[in-house]
């Protein structure tokens, strides 16, 4: 997988802003599930879950609506090139410095280090 936590990815697929989606969206990873090909961006995929009210391991916690993002299949999603600010296929190119070699991403379409 080549999305990383931290990146700043796009939405490629899915409704459009105008019909209250979240296509042409951009926001920074938050976390990555391998196991299920899902990461979880920054103000999307916005799902409200209702909260129950009970005892937890430090006391009582309150109920209630509360807003998170929801995982999205990383499919969905492309990196975002660092120069143009759209959206971007990854690639790899081995650097070398000091004898010591390192595998780095670019962008496809610019070759700017990701």
């Amino acid at each position: 997988m080549k999305i990383k936590k931290g990146d700043l990815v796009q939405v490629i697929s899915g409704g459009s802003k105008e019909r209250g989606g979240d296509k042409g969206k951009q926001g920074h990873v938050l976390a990555v599930l391998r196991e299920s090909d899902r990461v979880i961006v920054e103000g999307v995929n916005i799902v409200t879950k209702h909260t129950r009210a009970g005892q937890g391991e430090r006391g009582e916690t309150t109920g209630g609506i509360v807003t998170q993002e929801a995982p999205i299949h990383v499919s969905n999603v492309a990196l975002v090139d660092p120069s143009t600010k759209k959206p971007t296929r990854a690639g790899y190119k081995l650097e070398t410095k000091d004898g010591e070699t390192k595998k780095v991403r670019i962008a496809r379409k610019s070759g700017k280090e990701i």
